[in-house]
């Protein structure tokens, strides 16, 4: 852990809205919804009136009826994406990217030649204003945590330092909430228990956290909430999984339905598998009911693939057994992850015992839509099931640089 504070945390404020609103003047100031049927990001003027990521779009324009409604432009969120991490990249090169809208920056090093961090945060936020034309909220402090949590706090379009010698007195008082890994059902949990701030978690003795929270859940956050936080900015961090999900509202879903947007999203993901020469071992199903539980299901294969048949397979096997609850409950949500990705050419090549040659032909047909849809675009062709059918959002994520 550092002695000073120089780790920071970039986090760019409402970024798609933002974006909109960069772009369309006349949004500027106004409640701002993108997304129709689910509520993909929401300006501040509209989180002002009780708008949130994922809501539905008829809840959202209950709460507020006077947003404006924009369609998702997924081209010129990459776009900005881009500009902001050349700048992050322009003011050190120890950069960590976490999404297409956040990174952590080291600038320790930097002192000498561009200032004291607090000023080269300052610098930063006016050049991504200045260049890319949008708000970001900066925090600065010893450990990566702690800077997540200043930037938050100094939302929107804010910067805070968090000193050594203050670093009790801002994170002891802040809600259990603001913890790296506290989400609703384990802050519900804290607060069955009277933990409600960081600090009373803090006053609890590693073992008693570990025993009411479970060991990893209990360590790890117990760690947190006493400032030890070891984990330096890693730019050599490769991504360990890559996701899609697809927001759905809330009327009635059939099999055929389900198992069409399932498809769509192996497609996406097993193309970014491919075109990053990456494989992987695991998928995982994420679901969200009509009574907005959630559930997750997982297969770990065999063998390392990318190859868009074999996820597909695996993912439906995977959805099908959830079915019977979906029936009962219905869904709002669904989701996939493909995980412990490896580097293609780490793989040890197997034998092949197919000899119908089925999986010689799934590779050269992925390969064939890859090159197709490189040269005429995503929409230019699609599987026969999918043809008719809303091909949905596909969030982008920030490229990997090697």
């Amino acid at each position: 852990m550092h002695d000073t504070a120089t780790v920071l945390h970039a986090d760019l404020d409402a970024f798609y809205a933002s974006v909109e609103q960069r772009d369309a003047p006349a949004l500027r100031g106004r409640p701002v919804i993108v997304g129709g049927g689910v509520v993909l990001a929401a300006s501040y003027e509209a989180k002002a009136r009780g708008v949130r990521t994922a809501m539905g779009g008829r809840q959202a324009r209950e709460l507020c009826p006077d947003a404006i409604v924009v369609p998702p432009r997924m081209e010129a969120y990459s776009a900005a994406s881009r500009a902001v991490f050349d700048i992050f990249r322009d003011t050190t090169p120890l950069v960590e990217g976490l999404s297409i809208d956040e990174a952590f920056l080291e600038v320790g090093g930097l002192r000498r030649i561009a200032g004291p961090p607090a000023d080269i945060a300052a610098r930063l936020r006016e050049r991504v204003r200045a260049e890319v034309g949008l708000p970001i909220s900066v925090g600065v402090a010893r450990t990566k945590f702690l800077a997540k949590v200043a930037s938050a706090v100094s939302k929107p379009d804010g910067l805070l330092v968090v000193e050594p010698g203050e670093e009790e007195a801002f994170l002891l008082p802040l809600p259990v909430e603001r913890l790296w890994g506290v989400g609703a059902k384990t802050a519900e949990k804290l607060h069955g228990l009277g933990i409600r701030t960081v600090g009373q978690l803090a006053e609890l003795e590693a073992a008693t956290a570990e025993r009411l929270l479970g060991r990893a859940a209990g360590a790890h956050l117990h760690a947190l909430a006493r400032l030890r936080d070891p984990r330096p900015v890693d730019t050599t961090r490769r991504r360990r999984s890559i996701g899609s999900q697809r927001a759905l509202g809330t009327r009635p879903r059939t099999p055929d339905e389900l198992d069409t947007i399932l498809s769509q999203i192996v497609d996406r993901l097993a193309r970014r598998l491919r075109d990053g020469d990456r494989v992987c071992r695991s998928v995982v199903l994420r679901l969200r009911f009509g009574d907005y539980t959630k559930a997750t299901r997982s297969r770990t294969l065999r063998f390392p693939t990318d190859r868009t048949s074999v996820l597909t397979d695996t993912a439906r096997m995977l959805l099908a057994a959830a079915l019977p609850t979906i029936t009962e409950r219905g869904i709002t949500l669904i989701g996939l992850s493909l995980s412990h990705l490896e580097h293609a050419d780490s793989v040890q090549p197997e034998l092949p015992l197919d000899f119908t040659g089925g999986d010689q032909i799934d590779g050269a047909l992925d390969d064939v839509l890859d090159r197709l849809r490189d040269r005429f675009g995503s929409a230019a062709v699609a599987r026969a099931t999918q043809l008719g059918r809303d091909p949905g959002w596909s969030t982008p994520i920030l490229p990997e640089h090697e």
